[in-house]
């Protein structure tokens, strides 16, 4: 009997034991199935949502921190008390591990208050549809800055970035154009610093348009019309002068006396800053000319 009964025990014990591992090993399975099912697109976590946007761009840290430095040693020299190790750390808490579509103004607040700085007089040109024109000019002609020649302006440039929920706070794969969500981090960024931007206007102001858009050359929701138009100072700024552009090759769509241009005439008389417009100002259309020199346009006694 004694040997019954410890045969027994062990038995009783093997059971105890394999029931013990049959639990281990189906919880297990059951965190895997958790875990590993796939998650459907409406799901929390911005990870699992594809964007039409690009994704963060590539060692978006080094570029930052690289044109701050640049900025502040060649670009503007003034500047050189400004702690880029500081804009970027702000510029990255603003949006890293935080949902691409909940950026708020007081997220980037700090940021622009560390990089706000002067821009004087007269020299403020503004643009809407024609990038690539614009910024040939100022290049051409260093008496005035656009909002890209700004610091805020500068480091940002061509870049896009937006958080992430999970690890490492950023997604690379996709990030949310401007009109897939109003408060993505780009569209808030830029916002805010078209605002200083405008702000910081005084004296004479300038605006490239594009005459060759079928959309008009003023558009009331673009970033000129929405933001930078309205938040113009008119006890500072004086006067508007207007550069209606046509491309060489391309249609006429508007000029001066057209509706959008006397739009745009209305809301700045309304708000006591005087206006000026002249169809395709010779300065900007002679870099135009450099790509099609033979055109009639470009002709010195045209």
């Amino acid at each position: 009997m004694p040997f019954q009964n410890s045969s027994t025990r062990i038995r009783q014990h093997r059971l105890i034991l394999t029931g013990i591992m049959v639990l281990l090993v189906t919880l297990v399975i059951a965190v895997l199935v958790v875990v590993l099912k796939p998650r459907s697109k409406g799901a929390t976590g911005s990870e699992v949502i594809q964007w039409k946007g690009k994704g963060t761009t590539e060692h978006l840290h080094e570029i930052i921190l690289g044109r701050c430095y640049n900025y502040i040693a060649t670009v503007n020299p003034e500047l050189r008390d400004k702690d880029c190790l500081q804009i970027w750390e702000l510029f990255q808490k603003a949006f890293m591990y935080k949902d691409p579509c909940s950026a708020t103004e007081e997220d980037y607040q700090p940021l622009m208050d560390l990089a706000r700085h002067s821009i004087p007089c007269n020299k403020s040109l503004f643009w809407s549809t024609t990038n690539d024109l614009v910024h040939r000019y100022t290049k051409a002609d260093r008496g005035f800055l656009t909002l890209e020649d700004t610091m805020l302006g500068y480091i940002a440039d061509g870049v896009t970035w937006c958080g992430d929920l999970s690890s490492p706070g950023v997604s690379f794969k996709s990030c949310p154009k401007w009109t897939e969500c109003e408060s993505n981090p780009s569209s808030i960024y830029w916002k805010m610093a078209s605002k200083m931007f405008a702000e910081a206007a005084c004296g004479t102001v300038q605006v490239l348009l594009n005459g060759s858009t079928e959309a008009g050359a003023f558009r009331d929701n673009s970033i000129f019309g929405s933001v930078e138009i309205v938040n113009l100072n008119p006890n500072k700024v004086s006067k508007m002068q207007i550069w209606l552009m046509h491309d060489i090759d391309g249609p006429q769509s508007e000029t001066c006396m057209g509706h959008s241009i006397r739009k745009l005439k209305e809301i700045l008389e309304n708000r006591t800053i005087s206006v000026s417009c002249e169809d395709n100002y010779r300065p900007v259309q002679l870099l135009q000319c450099t790509s099609n020199p033979d055109h009639t346009t470009c002709r010195v006694c045209s």
